[in-house]
């Protein structure tokens, strides 16, 4: 019945693709969301909150969410920002760089092991196209 829905067919892949990461990110405590962002800010020390929300493609207000969840944890700092006194500058603490190689290989375990399921050229294929129709839609 809705083998032709991009909506049905793209939310039952996430949702199992959520189960992956959720398992993946358990040793952390984080939740995949959290996991994702804190990766971002590890790559990107001083990233402001409107720079992380865009280059992950999700609002302010989730991204406030998970930064709160991050902050929670002892992972992340938010220092005011030298460019915009109303900005402020999102920073991993010690504890988030001591797990950086930990959360990075768990997460690459994931996207190794979905390749060899998939293939390398179907999983980069799918995910190129996945971006595209994102970008199209935006």
């Amino acid at each position: 019945m809705f083998d032709q829905c991009l909506y049905f067919n793209t939310t039952a892949l996430a949702r199992r693709l959520e189960k992956e990461w959720t398992k993946a990110f358990a040793p952390f405590a984080l939740t995949p969301p959290q996991a994702f962002m804190l990766r971002a800010v590890l790559d990107s020390p001083g990233l402001q909150q409107g720079e992380i929300a865009r280059s992950m493609a999700i609002s302010k207000p989730t991204a406030t969410r998970a930064l709160v969840g991050l902050e929670a944890k002892k992972l992340i700092q938010r220092r005011s920002s030298p460019h915009d006194g109303r900005e402020q500058a999102i920073h991993p603490t010690t504890a988030a760089i001591a797990m950086r190689i930990s959360l990075n290989e768990a997460s690459g375990k994931v996207t190794k092991r979905l390749k060899k399921l998939l293939g390398e050229n179907v999983f980069g294929d799918t995910v190129a196209k996945l971006r595209g129709i994102r970008s199209a839609l935006e």
